[in-house]
């Protein structure tokens, strides 16, 4: 088990917006939840962005600039990582099944990190699964995420492999061997989702012992399996993700009110299995990102 383990919140994620009063889309309000949830104890706050009078996902790069500006002015400490999942969903026509159907949004590589580029993060994930999902199918080739691999190290942001099922592992082996990722690249396994891994400690130890020895990686799960993952992640030496874009409850049938509660339980989550909770500063360290410039 590790005996420092950091806190990623994930404040808003791009999933349909769940039924809870307080969940924020806002950009204000995702700046003011992250910003929380840091002064709660994250280290790392998972940045998605939505549309501020709908609540739609966004891919707008003003969008971006707004959160993470609202972010930088009261806290510059805080890591900083910025999702690059958009752009990679292909739903398959009813008419014609070689077409794609209403509601694929499939981008190059530059227009899915034209955020990245334009802010320079400490960190930004990288999904390398192509896999049904959302629906639809999660699309995410070799040549593109090859290029994508290469552009965001040449931007001096570090990578985050996001898998979500056993061929990922394969495949993040490949691009280490070729430099598209670098070799101390840290992992996160998404559990729970239907056609993914599943939320099973079996499943976490299987993920743990395919990447490199020592790597840093986060074990998640998705809705109810959020907070059993997050202890099964601890005892194997991983750290933990919490936050509404992975659920807003805190147990069967009580709500979380914010995503500080999120990381709350967290923070006593860890302290209870003996271990502590990594700094901001810590984490740096931990992730060689403490020479980290922000632009």
């Amino acid at each position: 088990m590790a005996k420092k383990v950091y806190i990623t919140c994930a404040v808003t994620g791009s999933s349909p917006m769940p039924d809870h009063p307080n969940f924020p889309f806002r950009p204000d309000h995702v700046a003011a939840e992250a910003l929380a949830a840091a002064e709660a104890g994250a280290s790392i706050i998972h940045v998605h962005v939505r549309d501020g009078k709908t609540g739609e996902p966004s891919q707008a790069l003003d969008d971006y600039r707004e959160v993470v500006g609202l972010i930088r002015e009261k806290n510059r400490e805080v890591i900083l990582n910025v999702t690059t999942g958009p752009g990679c969903t292909w739903m398959q026509s009813e008419e014609d099944p070689k077409v794609c159907g209403e509601g694929t949004l499939m981008f190059t590589a530059e227009r899915r990190l034209e955020h990245i580029l334009d802010l320079k993060p400490d960190m930004c994930t990288l999904d390398i699964c192509t896999m049904q999902l959302w629906g639809g199918v999660a699309i995410n080739l070799d040549p593109m995420i090859t290029r994508m691999g290469h552009m965001i190290q040449d931007a001096g942001v570090m990578p985050e492999i996001e898998c979500f099922e056993a061929g990922d592992f394969v495949f993040a082996d490949d691009l280490m061997a070729k430099g598209a990722i670098p070799r101390n690249v840290p992992f996160s396994f998404v559990l729970g989702t239907k056609y993914g891994l599943p939320a099973t400690p079996e499943a976490m130890m299987y993920a743990a012992n395919q990447i490199p020895r020592g790597a840093a990686f986060t074990g998640f799960g998705v809705s109810r399996h959020s907070y059993p993952m997050a202890a099964q992640s601890v005892l194997l030496g991983g750290h933990v993700r919490v936050g509404f874009e992975d659920t807003i409850w805190l147990r069967k049938g009580q709500l979380a009110p914010d995503n500080a509660a999120h990381v709350r339980w967290a923070v006593d989550l860890i302290d209870r299995m003996g271990a502590e909770v990594s700094s901001a500063g810590e984490t740096r360290d931990l992730l060689g990102l403490a020479n980290h410039a922000y632009a």
